[in-house]
């Protein structure tokens, strides 16, 4: 994300758990949750704003929902998800 201090720009990079994907054309959204200093914080980002800088995938999880909103209650070790690893050839 483009985070402007005054008259300076700088990237501040936001990482955490994509909970939802809003598939809209130029309307397009996604909504990211991460805990910071112990509060959950979330942020929703338009897709195609120019405020962001670039998206990038770490890591892809094994899930059986498309919205991840009951990760709102779960706290600690039970708001893992289970990395989804490649398929062996």
């Amino acid at each position: 994300v483009k985070v402007v201090d005054g008259s300076r720009e700088r990237v501040q990079n936001f990482e955490g758990v994509v909970l939802a994907v809003k598939n809209r054309g130029i309307n397009s959204a996604f909504t990211v949750r991460k805990i910071s200093y112990g509060e959950g914080v979330e942020r929703v980002f338009q897709t195609h704003s120019p405020m962001i800088a670039g998206i990038k995938v770490k890591r892809k999880g094994k899930v059986r929902r498309a919205k991840l909103y009951y990760l709102r209650q779960l706290e600690g070790k039970a708001a893992r998800i289970k990395e989804k690893l490649g398929v062996k050839k």
